[in-house]
């Protein structure tokens, strides 16, 4: 199996659509590392998530989901900035090895705010249809669990994909912790043994029925009765508390919610009225200056802004009689300016047709001039040049510049009556005390009602730990009972036989764990040894076939206690065990590890580099943090050319998003 591409579209802090080539091929040449840096809270363990969900859908163990039922995890899980209508998408493509060839399968998981069915849509896309394009495989697409329990079966994906937690919780405990055990009982077929034995059980159940009496058989079944009825009872408490879970966490809900209303609203309606009393104050005083300033600007030659047709034709009229006073005045002045011409040019001796042309041309500027000074006016204002020349003024520039000035006023009055009467009009409707009171109450019912679902909670878990007491015990008395009344019965073959059974399939399971951990044992130590680099610290690591706890031994078989090692070679010793058992599964997976180098010191992150990373697996997709694949490390794995590709996540924290860049890393 090889994971090829990766696209997220609105999923978690992706917003848009993201693609990431998975493909291990670089100039030609297979190099199994896919180096992919962010900073913690970045969005890598949101990519891992993405793969566990494109595989499993509901059944996937993810980060972010905890309580969450699979629908309100979906939600949760679409980008905030999501365009309204546009779905949040996940695709992974992988090509395996299927019906004797490589096929490339492409998972397409899509969903919106409103899911159908509380699920996403699922379609598989295989290649291989016309043209080589993908083509959807319905019926793929109906058996998918099924057919991804024969890729990779949840039970073992933890061994693949796992991150930094888990190595550190592993290397803390003294035994796996329950996800790891269930992934070595899986690998190792003990799940198949206990299915046999349960499956044994209910035969021997039924041919108890039949060779007991009649009057046995009726006690028999009056205990199954009492069992089916314990079973249903610790069902019934079991759907009980799911339901009421579902209630504590919407009553939570609402309790953040109160909270958050009290804390943001709660000062607003207690300060609102006062401050909107105060800015109408402020607004009716501005008003009130602005009007004054009005009133003091009317006391100018405004006013006369009202006549000023009247005012341009006063000063047409004086126009007029300044001109003819002018005229007047210079009628006389030039009467006898001419007669001197006159005089003067004849005794220049022009002839006497230039002397008649000058005579006629005098005589035209005469009577033009006469002809000023003698228009006839209906009235006359008598006024004077200096006083045209104020009107003048007045009419150009004072009542223009006045005009701009109080149509400023107008506006400043306007706006200043429009935010009074807005403010006047918030205050009538703003906030009373009995709002606050009611986000009080709010608050404290919300607190009520948690508290009462947390004692419901509680008394089911009560009710379901009763009945399962008493499942047990009905168990008990029924296998009691059966024991006593069959060692009566003529007919003990049956159950002979079934004993035998038991106790082969006991013995075969001891023999099959041990041989099967015998081979995990050398494979862990392989891998420890070789991380380790430190050949006399342990000879032998050994694995407890009941509890699967590990125990070291050095090179004379003295135990070497846990406690002796240093945090880093805890988390070494923690990988080789997921690497054998990766190894010991004999299934060719690729590896994904999100933060994976811890706590380690610089010789053991030089041992996971050069060791670990690059012959882990065919494809290993690193997910770290600048602080784990330094600069350093990038060096050594480009040195190795055990690097395909490099991506870094850049999460901007003000919007809340994480950009993908290709070739890229912290340097």
């Amino acid at each position: 199996m090889l994971f090829t591409e990766l696209v997220l579209q609105n999923f978690g802090p992706y917003a848009g659509k993201n693609i990431i080539n998975l493909r291990t091929e670089k100039d030609k040449e297979t190099r199994p590392i896919i180096l992919i840096g962010g900073m913690n809270g970045g969005g890598k363990t949101t990519l891992m998530d993405a793969i566990r969900l494109a595989l499993y859908g509901q059944r996937a163990q993810c980060s972010t989901r905890n309580n969450l039922s699979y629908s309100d995890f979906l939600i949760q899980a679409i980008n905030n900035q999501t365009p309204l209508g546009e779905d949040t998408r996940i695709e992974l493509v992988f090509e395996h090895f299927i019906d004797d060839q490589w096929k490339e399968i492409r998972i397409v998981r899509r969903w919106n705010k409103q899911l159908k069915d509380g699920k996403d849509s699922l379609g598989i896309l295989e290649t291989g249809g016309p043209d080589n394009y993908d083509w959807p495989n319905k019926a793929l697409a109906d058996t998918w669990d099924e057919f991804i329990e024969t890729v990779l079966p949840l039970g073992i994906s933890n061994l693949f994909l796992f991150d930094g937690e888990q190595v550190k919780e592993l290397a803390e405990q003294e035994t796996p912790p329950t996800s790891v055990i269930e992934a070595i009982q899986s690998l190792l077929g003990l799940e198949l043994i206990e299915r046999l034995a349960v499956d044994l059980n209910i035969l021997v159940n039924r041919k108890q029925k039949k060779l007991a009496t009649q009057s046995q058989l009726k006690t028999i079944e009056e205990i199954e009765d009492k069992l089916n009825y314990y079973k249903q009872e610790e069902a019934d408490a079991k759907q009980e508390q799911a339901s009421i879970q579902t209630k504590l966490d919407r009553a939570h809900d609402k309790i953040k919610e109160a909270s958050e209303r009290f804390r943001i609203e709660g000062g607003k309606i207690a300060s609102e009225s006062s401050i909107l009393k105060q800015n109408i104050n402020q607004l009716k005083e501005k008003l009130q200056q602005q009007r004054n300033e009005m009133v003091n600007f009317a006391a100018t030659s405004l006013p006369l802004a009202l006549i000023t047709p009247l005012l341009t034709a006063a000063k047409e009229q004086g126009e007029i009689e300044i001109k003819q006073q002018q005229a007047i005045l210079a009628k006389t002045v030039l009467q006898q300016r001419d007669q001197k011409l006159l005089n003067y040019l004849e005794t220049l001796q022009l002839t006497e047709e230039k002397l008649r042309k000058i005579e006629t041309f005098l005589q035209q500027e005469y009577e033009t001039i006469n002809q000023d000074a003698t228009t006839n006016l209906e009235y006359t204002f008598g006024i004077t040049e200096e006083e045209l020349n104020q009107l003048n003024t007045l009419l150009d520039y004072k009542l223009p510049s006045q005009l701009d000035t109080v149509k400023k006023y107008i506006n400043i009055l306007q706006t200043l009556e429009f935010d009074l009467d807005n403010t006047e009009r918030k205050l009538q409707v703003s906030a009373s005390p009995e709002d606050y009171q009611k986000l009080s109450d709010a608050l404290t019912n919300a607190q009520k009602e948690a508290a009462k679902y947390q004692t419901e909670y509680n008394q089911a878990e009560k009710r379901i730990r009763e009945a399962n007491k008493a499942v047990q015990m009905t168990i008990k008395d029924l296998r009691s009972y059966t024991d006593e009344v069959l060692e009566k019965q003529n007919n003990e073959h049956i159950m002979k036989s079934a004993a035998k059974v038991q106790t082969t399939l006991q013995l075969f399971k001891e023999r099959l764990t041990l041989k099967k951990l015998n081979k995990l044992e050398g494979e862990v130590t392989e891998c420890f040894r070789y991380l380790l680099h430190k050949s006399d610290l342990v000879h032998r690591v050994a694995i407890d076939t009941h509890n699967f706890s590990l125990s070291l031994y050095d090179p004379q078989g003295e135990t070497v206690p846990k406690h002796r090692l240093s945090a880093g070679e805890k988390q070494l010793l923690s990988i080789a065990f997921l690497w054998g058992l990766a190894r010991v599964s004999g299934r060719n997976l690729p590896i994904a590890i999100d933060t994976p180098l811890g706590r380690l010191d610089s010789s053991h992150r030089n041992n996971l580099v050069e060791r670990y990373f690059p012959t882990a697996s065919h494809q290993v997709i690193l997910l770290s943090t600048d602080t784990e694949i330094r600069q350093e490390e990038l060096q050594q794995l480009t040195e190795q050319d055990a690097i395909a590709h490099t991506y870094l996540l850049e999460y901007n924290p003000d919007d809340r998003q994480t950009t993908v860049n290709s070739d890229r890393y912290f340097w």
